[in-house]
């Protein structure tokens, strides 16, 4: 069918509008060269979708291109160990015998935990004391930067975009600091939360109104106890491989052999 030339006048300045928004989208790439044209790029895009320039500017004041960040995402080895490798490597056998100090010390917040999310002991411990030491190192690397390096990167980059959305509305809502420090993947607090994770399961677990992963264990563990029934978790069942629970843990890391040991710490724990 024929277009009047009414009609194509239309149609091109339609084309007219929607090329600059095209043209305006963050490209990914794979060096640090093309870092600061998207981080203007991104911030006029997430502008557009409704984030204040106010946020912006105070999310990205200190954002940098993080090397360590990629060196991280680069060369994750140990998920490819065997099981008792991996044990070894990560410290099982410390994190269980710590593990059982820590339910006993805390055996009021874990009842209550359990009590209210249908989580025990066990799994909480051996998530926390593998991913921190028990909240003693939970990272050293500028969060926003790690979360926007990857968020640029072509890998993962719609994965990553959407864990920035997520931390700029914890910036906004004043639960993320643009200062903050953690894991080299933007994780956060004493269980490594990434910031959706935060958006959608961090819940005030000792009552004080405000939702802390980084100095509070309270929010920490309960945000994580929160976090396994968000992914299937039925209270009473068992969670050792082939059990109902085990795939409530396999939302928590995608290594298997970080999920088997998640489990199997668990039980030593919860055993006692």
């Amino acid at each position: 069918m024929r277009m009047k030339r009414s009609g194509w006048a239309a149609l091109a300045a339609v084309l007219m509008m929607t090329a600059p928004v095209a043209a305006e989208a963050a490209q990914c790439g794979n060096t640090a060269a093309g870092f600061p044209a998207w981080v203007e790029q991104f911030k006029q895009e997430a502008s557009a979708q409704g984030v204040s320039r106010q946020v912006l500017d105070r999310a990205f004041a200190e954002v940098h291109y993080n090397q360590p960040t990629i060196r991280a995402d680069r060369g994750q080895k140990s998920f490819k160990l065997s099981f008792d490798e991996f044990m070894k490597k990560r410290g099982g056998q410390t994190v269980i015998n710590r593990g059982r100090g820590m339910k006993q010390a805390n055996a009021a917040l874990f009842a209550s935990i359990e009590r209210k999310y249908g989580v025990p002991a066990g799994p909480l411990i051996a998530i926390w004391g593998m991913e921190t030491g028990f909240g003693s190192y939970m990272g050293n690397e500028h969060t926003l930067s790690a979360v926007s390096t990857l968020s640029y990167d072509c890998r993962r980059s719609d994965y990553f975009t959407d864990q920035l959305y997520a931390a700029l509305k914890l910036v906004g809502e004043g639960y993320l600091s643009p200062s903050a420090r953690g894991a080299a993947h933007g994780e956060i607090g004493q269980t490594q939360f990434l910031p959706r994770n935060v958006v959608n399961f961090g819940v005030d677990g000792d009552g004080n109104g405000r939702i802390d992963m980084v100095g509070s264990k309270a929010d920490a563990l309960a945000s994580t106890a929160n976090f396994l029934r968000g992914h299937g978790w039925r209270p009473g069942e068992g969670y050792q491989p082939g059990e109902p629970n085990f795939n409530a843990i396999a939302g928590w890391n995608a290594a298997v052999v970080y999920q088997q040991a998640i489990a199997y710490i668990g039980k030593q724990i919860d055993a006692r």
